[in-house]
């Protein structure tokens, strides 16, 4: 889990890259950004707020050769090495993204190099590099006095409560390409910032593992239970899949069919969809691998345990408890109605 309220800016380095195609210019600053108290807890509060609303999706750096030669990766290297090389090596930074500048749609702006202190991940403190990027220009309103009258003036700035772009570099597991978090508002231009610019890929631990077999599972629910049983076996089929992630600290692909596949002629579906659709969420050679109880926990959030019937009527299946749907629900057909009917069982009516 990471923490980032305890971190501190240690340092800011601030210059403008243009677009390269359009002949924009690059501006490198001479000197560090010089911070005070009041422009720190700002722009803390700029750079980490969508780290702390985003879900923590991790990367790491690769590149086709060796990772000595990903440009980013080397930098953070010489930075956490010696920090005092952070200015220096923020004009290495900010010259490498206006290289990868240069394509027509791509936007101008600052780029912030951050060295922070203090960060914590799992409960373990590390230094930690961030690199920002503010795009977009937004309206607003100042007010100035004019003799008797008040006067409005149109101005435009960057909207300190939306970052465009941002990643955050900590200084652990440096072997495999450290661990990194990426954001980015703009989607338009995801490629430049992930691929060409940092040179990231996902980091495939447990916890991309949990997250990804999961969404597999939704798509396979959806795709093949669905239409070959109905919406009750498609809620009740997740609602087994992620019990059972929730109740095994590993994963084993075999046992989890066994537990989880109410109907086993759905098996060799599953095995079918998985040589199909695996490769989408890169999973398609993995059946086995540790749980990160987080990415369960996230997921139990997201998937949808409703059933959204055409009368205007819905029915909740509960995660936590999932014997009750297939114990307490059942679903039948009336004949002189010609409709599909729900019969729930309860012993009260409990309040809310």
């Amino acid at each position: 889990m990471l923490n980032l309220y305890p971190a501190q800016l240690e340092n800011v380095s601030l210059h403008r890259v243009g677009n390269k195609n359009k002949n924009e210019a690059l501006f490198l600053s001479e000197a560090p950004y010089a911070l005070n108290d009041e422009m720190a807890a700002l722009l803390k509060d700029y750079y980490f707020r969508p780290f702390r609303e985003k879900e923590e999706n991790y990367f790491q750096f690769h590149h086709e050769v060796d990772l000595e030669f990903n440009t980013i990766f080397d930098s953070a290297t010489t930075i956490f090495d010696d920090p005092s090389s952070i200015h220096r090596v923020s004009k290495k930074i900010a010259t490498h993204l206006y290289e990868q500048s240069n394509h027509p749609h791509i936007k101008s702006g600052e780029v912030y190099v951050v060295l922070i202190s203090d960060a914590v991940i799992d409960n373990q403190k590390t230094m930690a590099l961030g690199i920002f990027k503010s795009e977009l220009r937004h309206d607003y309103l100042e007010f100035e006095e004019n003799n008797h009258n008040l006067e409005i003036i149109l101005r435009q700035g960057v909207n300190v409560n939306k970052l465009d772009k941002g990643c955050l570099i900590f200084n652990l597991e440096k072997e495999n390409g450290y661990k990194v978090l990426s954001v980015d508002s703009n989607r338009y231009d995801t490629k430049y910032w992930l691929e060409n610019f940092l040179g990231l890929e996902p980091l495939t631990d447990e916890n991309f593992y949990t997250k990804n077999y999961l969404k597999f599972c939704q798509g396979f629910a959806k795709d093949v239970v669905l239409p070959a049983e109905d919406k009750q076996q498609e809620v009740l089929f997740m609602n087994r899949a992620v019990n059972h992630f929730a109740k095994n600290d590993a994963f084993e692909e075999t046992q989890f069919l066994n537990e989880v596949m109410d109907n086993p002629d759905l098996i060799p579906e599953f095995k079918h969809y998985k040589v199909e659709k695996g490769p989408k969420f890169s999973i398609e050679d993995v059946s086995n691998f540790d749980i990160a109880n987080k990415a369960v926990s996230e997921a139990r959030k997201k998937i949808k345990n409703v059933i959204s019937l055409d009368t205007h009527i819905q029915i909740r299946m509960d995660f936590i408890n999932p014997e009750s749907a297939e114990k307490f629900v059942e679903k039948g057909w009336d004949e002189e109605r010609q409709m599909y009917y729900y019969l729930v069982y309860f012993n009260k009516e409990q309040k809310t």
